[in-house]
């Protein structure tokens, strides 16, 4: 089996209607209880997909080293999920108190450019929004954080990268030509990570994403006006 890198984060499920505008399943609170993990997936992406909490599938899991999992492994994604997972505690143990909500970090725009898809727009993927630009744009980390995912194996958002900012809050940022930085790098606010792709319809634009404790917000009721 090959050990995978995981303190990779949360993410979703796509589908694709012929030649029709993609309309994309990147949240749903309704997930099978167990995952097997593939090659290319962390942690985090299985949480991302799943609109999971990182910290609920090390818990749930008994995980010892949440950077640590391998190909073929069985994840519950529920508390108490169907045997065959991977190692749950050997006894029952009462779980441990919630951590203290962080406060959340003071965000500033990924990219300067158009809004083209809102929060819940049935036109775009609902569970962020899409910024327009021109191909090659600079991307910008909006807070401060560490890189937890980078890499295209996540249907629907092509060359992604999400950024765990503290305990509580990641970003995303989808459709990008290039990546810049590398899962593990620590970035500052303002920092070029990735340049502008091509999204939905063929057309330039970045698909951001915030995400409180696994599920996602509207990211304009966090970035600085």
């Amino acid at each position: 089996m090959r050990v995978q890198r995981t303190h990779a984060l949360i993410l979703l499920s796509l589908s694709v209607v012929g030649c029709t505008p993609t309309i994309v399943e990147y949240y749903s609170p309704r997930s099978p209880l167990i995952h097997v993990v593939q090659a290319g997936e962390t942690l985090h992406s299985i949480a991302w997909q799943h609109g999971l909490d990182t910290r609920d599938l090390v818990r749930w899991n008994g995980l010892q080293n949440p950077d640590l999992i391998l190909v073929g492994q069985r994840l519950n994604l529920r508390l108490g999920g169907p045997s065959g997972a991977s190692t749950p505690p050997s006894a029952p143990r009462q779980p441990p108190p919630l951590p203290p909500q962080l406060p959340a970090p003071s965000w500033g725009w990924p990219v300067q450019g158009p809004l083209v898809t809102t929060y819940g727009s049935r036109s775009g993927t609902g569970q962020g929004i899409g910024i327009g630009g021109e191909i090659g744009q600079d991307i910008r980390a909006a807070a401060p954080g560490r890189v937890v995912y980078a890499g295209d194996g996540l249907v629907g958002y092509g060359q992604l990268l999400i950024i765990e900012h503290n305990d509580t809050y990641l970003s995303a940022y989808g459709h990008n030509d290039q990546l810049i930085v590398a899962e593990g790098d620590t970035v500052k606010q303002g920092q070029v990570i990735a340049a502008m792709g091509l999204g939905p319809g063929r057309q330039p634009q970045l698909h951001f994403e915030i995400r409180r404790n696994g599920a996602p917000v509207d990211p304009l009721g966090y970035l600085s006006r």
